[in-house]
């Protein structure tokens, strides 16, 4: 029976990120004001496919982590994007148990936590020139997390998993280069509820993280723009 060792944090680091998670919070919905005008028209539009590996840099513990993730998608219109995918806790992040050892003895052990989620997403743009792109994306996501011995993800251990659940709104920035290299950021905040409050409140915290951004079916319709394929899906765009 493992019983957890709480540790005490300095309060004004977290008081200081829920106060960021607010106002993140307050402009995610603002904007979707002009989201639920704009969305009926943008759906009836042409579609598109949105692909994506990527890395956001978070806290736990007043530590920086990375979860990564998967997402695929689909794109209305160059305005909207919603899809789903898949994220899950890439850093070394532990914490220390105490269980009785075979002499009834106590015992320290270090135990480390893993989490995963499958997440619905929606993203929809706001503000759209040549180069500039302003969007605000919604994540909701939901899945197990747990804490095992071995740092490398296990499956099937025997531990006990609590219930996730995740909301994550935001804003992205994206500056497009050429028609088919940019660069973006995500500035967002991860709500968490969870069956376990402490580790809840732990989850809670902003993220952020930087993208190069490639479209390789723009640089095919830049490159071979009599080919059919650029005749059925291009021609290049802004």
């Amino acid at each position: 029976m493992f019983t957890k060792i709480e540790r005490n944090y300095t309060l004004n680091f977290t008081a200081q990120v829920r106060y960021f998670g607010y106002i993140m919070f307050f402009i995610s919905l603002s904007a979707k004001a002009q989201y639920i005008d704009s969305l009926h028209s943008i759906l009836n539009r042409g579609k598109g496919m949105d692909y994506r590996m990527e890395s956001r840099v978070s806290f736990i513990n007043n530590s920086l982590i990375n979860v990564n993730g998967v997402r695929i998608g689909a794109i209305f219109g160059r305005k909207f994007k919603a899809g789903g995918g898949i994220s899950w806790l890439n850093s070394k992040v532990s914490s220390a148990f105490e269980t009785t050892g075979a002499d009834g003895t106590l015992e320290v052990q270090a135990k480390y936590l893993k989490f995963i989620y499958f997440c619905y997403y929606t993203d929809f743009v706001f503000y759209k020139t040549k180069h500039w792109m302003l969007s605000v994306p919604l994540q909701l996501g939901a899945g197990p997390a747990w804490f095992q011995n071995r740092e490398e993800y296990r499956w099937g251990v025997r531990d006990r998993k609590y219930f996730l659940l995740l909301y994550e709104p935001g804003v992205t920035v994206q500056y497009k280069v050429f028609r088919w290299v940019g660069f973006g950021a995500d500035i967002a905040y991860r709500f968490t509820a969870y069956n376990n409050r402490k580790i809840a409140e732990k989850l809670n915290s902003p993220t952020y993280s930087f993208k190069f951004l490639l479209w390789p079916e723009q640089l095919w319709f830049e490159l071979f723009p009599k080919s059919k394929l650029t005749e059925l899906f291009g021609p290049a765009e802004w």
